[in-house]
């Protein structure tokens, strides 16, 4: 099964899948929710997922399709190598990780590998992993800051950092530099966090920020 938000990119997958041996596809999502709900109707092998989509975004589809249907793997096929996109889908549950620009042997053999039990990376992303393996120590790179509690209004690690920056008074671009991510990640965080918090821009972020406690008002005392 194929899931991608782009019409153009998904009907090209699954042109191409349907040219590949061995493999069939049973059906094609347009954003995550939907993903989830055919995983449920045809019980696919291997879903190829996208990981920026509308509703629900590929690394929380993974998560419930992990969960709910474990005899789905899931392969990652994303425009999108950086940490950030990365390292949450693994451990989501994803099996492989491919970038689009991947051929169709790629494909093939990503699938194959994770219906026998193996990972499905691509070269690039394995090479991706061992970098941050040897700078890390070995030890498995950071997911961001620890969350002492439960973030509001659905709020991941990663968004609450970025929100705690802009609080800060960090444009994009410094935020991007500061959390060694690009300026687009960073746009992509600040949009799902407006989103999910009801924010219309910076200012109301800043303030939402202060109220529920992810970042201090200047001259506030450290507790």
């Amino acid at each position: 099964m194929v899931a991608d938000d782009q019409t153009v990119v998904r009907e090209g997958i699954v042109m191409l899948l349907g040219l590949l041996p061995g493999i069939e596809v049973v059906g094609a999502a347009a954003d995550g929710l939907e993903a989830v709900r055919l995983v449920g109707e045809h019980a696919p092998d291997v879903v190829l997922m996208d990981l920026r989509m509308p509703r629900c975004d590929g690394v929380e589809a993974t998560r419930r399709i992990r969960t709910e249907y474990p005899a789905t793997q899931v392969v990652v096929l994303t425009t999108f190598a950086d940490d950030d996109s990365l390292f949450p889908a693994l451990q989501a549950g994803a099996r492989g990780y491919l970038t689009k620009d991947a051929g169709g042997d790629e494909i093939v053999r990503a699938v194959e590998h994770v219906m026998s039990g193996q990972a499905g990376l691509s070269p690039t992303i394995q090479l991706r992993l061992l970098e941050r393996l040897s700078a890390s120590g070995g030890q498995r790179p950071p997911a961001g800051p620890a969350e002492p509690r439960v973030l509001p209004d659905g709020l991941t690690a990663r968004e609450a950092e970025v929100l705690a920056l802009v609080a800060e008074g960090l444009s994009n671009a410094e935020i991007a530099r500061r959390l060694h991510v690009s300026t687009a990640t960073v746009k992509t965080h600040i949009n799902n966090l407006f989103a999910k918090t009801g924010v219309r821009d910076r200012a109301q972020a800043v303030r939402y920020a202060f109220h529920h406690g992810i970042a201090q008002p200047p001259g506030a005392p450290i507790t």
